[in-house]
């Protein structure tokens, strides 16, 4: 099989990060090589939004979402709403995130995460783009305010999913996407494995999350786009179907989603 005969879309990977920076546009080539002719580069902070879009602004194939990543929710001022509308007006930046709630790292300041949160969703809503959800260690909450906040209404990814497949199948019931990435690959992950064979094909999305979580064989290396090939070929094993149909029914449900 030729890679030419299936198109796959990174729904989240981080190209302007560090690892990319001197041989940017051999990881595009080799990840269109593989199939991969769309990604989405999500920001995380307020100093990452140029860099997000200034790639948008360059390359055709790439698109960009603004958001502050949860764990940088304590940088949030009273402006900050209307900063990143204005960011999140040009015409490449086709969803808000990744926001959310992580109580992993830190849970020191849950209320602010919450709050921070909820103003990213009002922003999608006044923007009519959909939101990509960072949710890591906190799946009741970040279920009750996307519930609570109608997020449904614009669309809802859960981005990088590590729930199991009963909450991953009360998200799709809300009409939400799930993402996989590379964890789907490893052998021990049993519950994303479950994940992947439960929830409706029309609900799921391919990422990578580069440069981290790099699926096997070469976990604990850095992560490319190019790799969201093995998430497919993985997916599509445990599903029992081909790589062709499951990249054209992912592909497909990405560019519905982000309208791209």
């Amino acid at each position: 099989m030729s890679n030419s005969e299936f198109t796959l879309i990174d729904t989240h990977t981080h190209l302007d990060f560090e690892p990319f920076r001197e041989n940017f546009d051999e990881i595009l080539l080799d990840a269109q090589k593989n199939g991969v002719k769309k990604f989405i580069v999500p920001g995380v902070t307020f100093e990452d939004l140029d860099k997000v879009i200034e790639l948008a602004d360059k390359y055709e194939n790439i698109y960009a979402a603004v958001a502050i990543h949860p764990s940088e929710a304590k940088t949030w001022k009273d402006d900050s709403y209307q900063i990143l509308k204005t960011y999140a007006n040009h015409p490449k930046v086709v969803a808000i995130g990744e926001t959310g709630l992580d109580y992993y790292w830190d849970k020191s300041f849950i209320d602010t995460q919450q709050q921070v949160f909820i103003e990213h969703i009002k922003l999608a809503k006044e923007l009519n783009k959909p939101v990509i959800v960072h949710d890591r260690d906190a799946h009741e909450d970040t279920l009750r305010i996307l519930k609570e906040n109608n997020a449904k209404d614009v669309g809802v990814v859960m981005h990088c999913f590590s729930g199991s497949a009963e909450f991953a199948l009360e998200c799709t019931k809300e009409g939400f996407y799930i993402a996989l990435g590379g964890p789907v690959t490893f052998k021990n992950a049993k519950k994303a494995k479950e994940v992947a064979k439960a929830i409706p094909i029309e609900k799921l999305l391919l990422e990578t999350d580069s440069p981290f979580l790099t699926p096997h064989p070469y976990r604990g290396q850095t992560n490319y786009p190019a790799m969201v090939k093995l998430v497919a070929e993985e997916i599509a094993s445990l599903r029992g179907i081909s790589v062709e149909e499951l990249a054209s029914i992912t592909t497909e449900n990405a560019k519905r989603l982000f309208n791209i």
